[in-house]
Parts: C-alpha cells; sequence; structure tokens
C-alpha cells in the first residue's frame, strides 16, 4: 500500500477513535454510492454525522479541511441522501443531518485531530 494510503488509513482509525471515545456510535464506514465516498457516518443522540477524514503528514500546504472542495461536497451530499433513503426505517423522523470534517495531521510523532461540526450544509 503507497505511503499517503497507510497515512489515510491511520487518520480514519484515529478519527473513529476519537469519535467513539466521544460518544458516537458508528454506523458505517466507507460507504460508497456511485462515485462517491463518505467515510464515517456516526450517529450520537439524534444527530447523524457524515464525516469526512482529511489526514496531512504536515500543514505545508494548508490545513487538512481545506482539501474538501465543492466537488467533493456535492458527491457526499448525493451518497447521503442515498444512504437515508436506502436506511430511512432505521432512523427516527426528528433525527439531524450534519456534516462534519475531522482534520487529523501528524505532529512530531502524535498526531493531532480537530473535529469540525456543521462544516458545510446540504444547499
Amino acid at each position: 500500500m503507497a505511503e499517503h494510503n497507510e497515512l489515510g488509513k491511520k487518520g480514519e482509525n484515529l478519527a473513529v477513535e476519537y469519535l467513539q471515545e466521544n460518544g458516537y456510535k458508528i454506523l458505517d464506514r466507507n460507504w460508497t454510492f456511485q462515485k462517491a465516498e463518505i467515510d464515517i457516518i456516526a450517529q450520537k443522540g439524534s444527530i447523524i454525522a457524515i464525516v469526512e477524514v482529511k489526514t496531512r503528514s504536515s500543514l505545508d500546504f494548508g490545513l487538512p479541511q481545506d482539501f474538501v472542495k465543492p466537488k467533493k461536497i456535492q458527491l457526499l451530499i448525493k451518497a447521503v441522501n442515498a444512504y437515508i433513503n436506502d436506511r430511512e426505517k432505521d432512523f427516527e423522523e426528528d433525527c439531524e443531518i450534519r456534516f462534519d470534517i475531522i482534520a487529523v495531521h501528524k505532529s512530531g510523532e502524535t498526531f493531532a485531530i480537530e473535529h469540525l461540526t456543521d462544516a458545510f450544509y446540504h444547499f
């Protein structure tokens, strides 16, 4: 596996651990619909968090969250709509869909994690 793929997988695993430690239940990982992939789908109470994980080995070229582009957001929204429609009976009527980003970057030998809630909105 290429080094950047390993780093991405490590970032996703750290994001899952972080979410679980903060009371989220992981519903799905790497869920795909057509050309879109949702990294993590998690639930905490009535909130369904659609989580995009961005991992970087350094901040030299910008913050990890800066790499979530409009095209990616459009694909995520399509995928979320398909996911919710597919599993509508599994969710309470009053559940709220929220788009989050978890930014992970290597800081020396450790990783820093930042959880941005409501990172972007459904248009």
